[in-house]
């Protein structure tokens, strides 16, 4: 299955699916191509040492979202992509691509939604004083971080961390979890209907994975 990864900063999900197919954990899967919205971003200098096509772009230099999906789409047309992976993207996906992709994109995000969406999620958990969070991979609809769950993994909140000691404990899930649900979906593993989804593998959990104290 060819998939493309969108991201807007580092790209570690990125390096880490890139790792799992190297290794050899992530199998028929080709990331034949990598979108990115800020040029100069990290993930790109990652995507050239993986020797993976990228596609960039600036959101400012298009009048509106359609046409810059567009653009995008022809990108993806171009290389045959059949699966897209958000890992780090922090743009809504509008209608152009929904309407040709609907189902088959997928989102990472650092809580337990539908507890906090949108940005700074990991923030949004320490300031409200949740004893536990975790991470999320769900189908993308036309919302902010409100498509069907896939699933998800819990990690709990210590009284002394910071937002970079919550961060670490969570990238480390996420380079974990992400390259199994793409593995299941390549496999075609991953029933969706309607909001809800249905994972035929055996020893796969959907909501566990609470980090041992």
């Amino acid at each position: 299955m060819k998939i493309a990864v969108f991201a807007s900063g580092s790209g570690s999900n990125f390096a880490a699916i890139m790792e799992a197919i190297r290794n050899r954990t992530l199998t028929d899967v080709e990331v034949a191509l990598l979108v990115c919205d800020r040029p100069g971003a990290y993930v790109l200098t990652r995507a050239d040492s993986y020797q993976v096509p990228t596609f960039v772009f600036s959101a400012r230099d298009y009048p509106d979202k359609p046409s810059f999906e567009r653009e995008i789409l022809k990108q993806l047309e171009e290389f045959g992509i059949e699966l897209i992976v958000l890992a780090g993207y922090m743009r809504l996906i509008g209608d152009t691509l929904l309407k040709v992709y609907g189902g088959h994109i997928i989102n990472l995000h650092p809580s337990l939604l539908p507890s906090f969406p949108g940005k700074d999620a990991i923030g949004q958990a320490l300031r409200y004083g949740v004893k536990v969070t975790g991470i999320t991979v769900h189908f993308v609809d036309e919302g902010m971080d409100t498509g069907p769950i896939i699933a998800q993994r819990s990690i709990p909140v210590y009284g002394s961390d910071t937002e970079e000691t919550l961060a670490a404990r969570i990238h480390r899930e996420e380079h974990h979890l992400l390259p199994q649900v793409i593995q299941l979906l390549v496999d075609g593993k991953v029933h969706l209907d309607g909001r809800h989804v249905r994972v035929d593998a055996e020893n796969f959990e959907y909501g566990r994975g609470v980090e041992k104290l």
